[in-house]
């Protein structure tokens, strides 16, 4: 049998239920995967409370690594025993084994565990996009990451730092400070709303920030836009505080000829190519030691609700993993 986690119903951690199933048949196409870690995103929770709509009922996840237990006609790509990954949809990674599209998988290398991946894979993709396509980081950028202790700021600090940049990084809390210099931040700032924009233009001495990396939403908004230099760019790739507010396009103009974008993991991976090329540069960076898959929590897919709660309720200071 298949244990897989569905909810039919947003609401807190506890509205997913672990249902058991039976194998299924690849169609053309497809494998039937036997997952072995499964990577636990913030966008899994949006999902789940309603701030990202799904239709329901519905299962979660967009992360997974393991061994390909059977393949569809057609499929050529990827042979019974080997081990792959992926890192977007179909939706429905929660799940001891699932059905996938065989196109959009991606080859493991031996040293890299299927903890690791799951770990790593999803986060370093949409790291990747942020520094290489949203803005071209390099020598000379001054960059703000919020969450540079988190899982994401854990890829994207190093990886910035390796590019050149001189990364500004806010935490929320002050026990996050170490952990964010320790990722290579060359400043870290607890963040406040109130002062934010001062600190950055002091740090800068007065020419604040090329790129602003924001997945906090509501709360930053306003601090992030006006930490930027004339022409700067608001990267807004998350709402963990909620929606930003409405922009007025005369506001952007008033505060220095801002750019302003609002990017998804799902636009920079639709086209196949793109995706492939997008994953082997992570492979890639982890292969040189570039970024380091960080696992800080793992769970049994029947503690998924805790797990949930720990990475909502921002306990988790790194990855988390499902372990089926």
């Amino acid at each position: 049998m298949v244990s897989i986690v569905r909810f039919s119903q947003t609401g807190s951690p506890d509205v997913m239920k672990i249902e058991a199933t039976n194998e299924r048949e690849p169609g053309p196409g497809e494998v039937w995967l036997d997952q072995e870690a499964i990577g636990v995103n913030f966008l899994d929770v949006t999902q789940r409370n309603g701030a990202v709509p799904v239709p329901m009922p519905s299962g979660l996840g967009l992360e997974g690594a393991g061994r390909v237990a059977a393949v569809g006609a057609g499929v050529d790509n990827v042979r019974v025993g080997e081990r792959v990954a992926y890192a977007t949809g179909p939706i429905g990674a929660y799940a001891s084994s699932r059905l996938y599209p065989a196109n959009r998988l991606i080859h493991l290398p031996e040293r890299l565990t299927a903890d690791d991946a799951a770990a790593v894979l999803f986060k370093g993709i949409t790291a990747q996009y942020l520094l290489k396509s949203t803005y071209s980081v390099g020598p000379g950028t001054t960059m703000i990451l919020y969450g540079a202790a988190g899982a994401v700021g854990q890829i994207m600090v190093p990886w910035a730092k390796h590019l050149g940049a001189f990364v500004i990084g806010i935490v929320s809390k002050p026990e996050s400070v170490a952990p964010a210099e320790a990722q290579g931040c060359d400043a870290v700032l607890v963040f406040n709303a109130g002062t934010l924009a001062a600190d950055i233009t002091e740090i800068t001495k007065g020419k604040k920030a090329d790129v602003v990396y924001d997945p906090i939403g509501g709360a930053s908004f306003e601090a992030s836009l006006d930490s930027l230099r004339p022409r700067g760019l608001l990267v807004s790739f998350g709402a963990s505080s909620g929606a930003p507010p409405a922009v007025e396009v005369g506001m952007l103009n008033a505060k220095g000829s801002l750019f302003l974008t609002r990017p998804s993991l799902g636009a920079h991976t639709a086209d196949i190519n793109e995706y492939h090329q997008r994953a082997d540069d992570v492979l890639a960076a982890v292969a040189t030691g570039i970024i380091k898959p960080r696992i800080w929590g793992k769970y049994a897919l029947t503690d998924v609700a805790r797990a949930h709660a720990d990475l909502e309720g921002g306990k988790s200071a790194g990855a988390i993993i499902l372990n089926p």
